[in-house]
């Protein structure tokens, strides 16, 4: 049986022939649907950000694991999580298969390695306090199976996601996202509809487990990294809109702080000085609302 992610799509069988124009007309009618195929997984896609949460919260790490334009998706959510919640470069990891070399250009055969999987987990020093969340739009890559296949036999929790139903990687793991987003507008390049849908899943993976972590206070992002001129200009303008403070003070107030937003808030806030608001973040949770909000009577 083909898969949904090898059908053809009969309202592409004459793109050859459009205009440029109709080509992206119909692109973006395509793309259009892939947010409500999404939405049809939420349950799942919720019950997995809870998984994480739990894993991460006890000390483990989430690992993404998925070949080609799969993989490079998982790192690329895994690498932003880093500058957009100072979260530790090891808390989030993307493995792809063929190495880091496949980031950049196609490594033939390599996902179709099932073993490599296991041996990469292993060099990360992957336990059953982990979570290994694997990527692949067939919902069959070998090198994702392996990956799954090693978290069950260490105990580890374990997501799949998939653009296929009832797909091999599903039936392997603890929690299955699968999200039929139909077959693509170039038969099979799932780098497009598919890959849409992978970035949406894993965008909601990563923040919806940052945000219960307390890493976000409101919508804001009070636990960015500063690495360069932009961040720093939106950390001061946090401290000023949270401590209700001025620039010059806001940037006083980051300095001492290590430009540490949260902390930088809380000693405004709270009259203290730098050691004791990061320990009254650490006995909220690092969540910046249990904090500075006042109690509800």
């Amino acid at each position: 049986m083909i898969s949904t992610t090898e059908k053809d799509n009969p309202l592409s069988r004459e793109i050859d022939r459009l205009s440029t124009i109709d080509i992206i007309r119909l692109i973006n009618a395509e793309d259009a649907e892939v947010a409500a195929a999404v939405q049809m997984a939420l349950p799942q896609i919720a019950e997995a950000v809870d998984a994480v949460v739990e894993a991460l919260s006890r000390g483990g790490r989430l690992f993404y694991v998925g070949a080609g334009t799969s993989g490079r998706l998982g790192i690329l959510d895994a690498v932003e999580t880093v500058p957009t919640f100072s979260a530790p470069p090891q808390l989030v990891q993307g493995l792809i298969a063929g190495g880091y070399g496949a980031l950049t250009q196609s490594i033939e055969g390599a996902e179709d390695k099932l073993e490599e999987a296991s041996r990469d987990l292993i060099e990360r020093g992957a336990t059953a306090v982990d979570i290994i969340c694997g990527i692949a739009a067939s919902g069959s890559t070998p090198y994702v199976v392996g990956a799954l296949e090693h978290g069950r036999e260490i105990g580890a929790r374990t997501i799949a996601i998939a653009c296929n139903a009832a797909s091999p990687i599903g039936a392997l793991a603890d929690i299955s996202i699968s999200v039929d987003v139909g077959p693509e507008i170039i038969a099979g390049s799932t780098r497009m509809k598919a890959g849409t849908a992978q970035k949406m899943i894993l965008n909601m993976l990563s923040t919806g487990a940052m945000i219960r972590l307390g890493k976000v206070y409101g919508n804001l992002m009070v636990d960015l990294k500063v690495t360069n001129r932009k961040l720093a200009g939106r950390a001061c303008r946090l401290v000023q809109q949270l401590a209700g403070v001025d620039e010059a003070r806001a940037q006083e107030l980051l300095a001492q702080a290590n430009n540490e937003v949260k902390a930088a808030v809380v000693m405004r806030r709270r009259g203290v000085e730098l050691a004791e608001a990061r320990k009254l973040l650490d006995d909220a949770g690092g969540h910046l609302r249990q904090v500075i909000d006042e109690p509800s009577v």
